[in-house]
């Protein structure tokens, strides 16, 4: 089995009280291919401008990511500059280009079409919708989006939350988008505008999932190293969506062990700037941490 991601391909300059970083390889989709790619194979479609570093992609593709539908565009690239503060849970972005992904028009291989799981990662509602459209039969559609799109595209997110099967939103989103603070009550919601499941990720404080057959929540891996939580929501997806391509199951058994995944993968996200960690991962480590956890937890 295979995932396609839509997302972007970014150069990010990122600030932590560990340090800066300038122009390094991010981007949700990326993020999430770093961690899908552990468990299946990986279609990345998204937009680059020319000035895209040449080294990059050939890092995307000696990590043995599908690149067929990474256009390359006259323009500048996407870029992204953040800054984290305090307890390194929320980053405040400084500067935003959008460059040639503000006329994004995903295309696709007819090969790639075929497709069963997908996940939409966070960019435009309407680029979203552009490329499921597109798609002939899903099996399994993630979405994820962002305050801006839930305040300045709300009608299109509506939208498209009704053809999806799974919304994955941090806990700020669930809130906006439901109205309501409380955790659970913001799921139930969510889940009446389409989605069958539901993902709020809370940061240090782990995941929550609902569906109506039942509730499951799981605490953050526990670490001191916390450098630079960029992407970590992604690699979390990443992991949760690839698990769940391999074993083309979907009961509670495969949701809980995607979910464990995807927590274990993002732990190791965030204990370095940008892909430093997640680069070099291996399914075996994944699966050492992810024992290590369950000790933890005690199940």
């Amino acid at each position: 089995m295979s995932v396609i991601v839509l997302g972007t391909v970014a150069l990010d300059t990122v600030k932590t009280p560990f340090g800066t970083r300038k122009h390094i390889l991010g981007g949700s989709a990326v993020h999430f291919a770093m961690s899908a790619r552990l468990f299946t194979k990986v279609s990345l479609v998204a937009i680059i401008g020319r000035d895209f570093p040449a080294k990059y992609i050939k890092f995307l593709r000696k990590k043995g990511l599908i690149l067929t539908s990474l256009i390359i565009e006259k323009g500048k690239s996407f870029k992204w500059e953040g800054e984290y503060r305090g307890d390194l849970n929320t980053a405040f972005t400084l500067n935003t280009e959008f460059g040639v992904l503000s006329a994004f028009k995903p295309r696709v291989s007819e090969e790639e079409k075929k497709i069963k799981h997908i996940f939409l990662a966070n960019v435009d509602p309407d680029i979203q919708r552009h490329l499921l459209e597109r798609m002939y039969s899903p099996h399994l559609v993630g979405l994820d989006s962002m305050n801006y799109w839930i305040n300045n595209k709300r009608r299109s997110l509506l939208g498209l939350l009704k053809k999806v099967d799974i919304y994955v939103a941090n806990d700020q989103e669930a809130r906006a988008l439901s109205q309501e603070h409380n955790l659970i009550k913001a799921a139930k919601y969510l889940r009446s505008l389409g989605p069958s499941m539901i993902l709020i990720k809370k940061g240090e404080h782990g995941v929550l999932f609902y569906c109506d057959k039942f509730i499951f929540s799981l605490p953050a891996y526990p670490t001191d190293k916390v450098i630079d939580p960029t992407g970590a929501g992604d690699t979390f997806a990443g992991a949760f969506m690839g698990y769940l391509a391999k074993v083309n199951k979907i009961n509670t058994t495969s949701l809980k062990k995607a979910i464990l995944y995807g927590t274990i993968a993002a732990s190791f996200n965030i204990e370095d700037f940008g892909l430093n960690k997640t680069a070099n991962l291996s399914l075996h480590s994944l699966e050492e941490r992810l024992n290590r956890f369950r000790n933890i937890v005690m199940f």
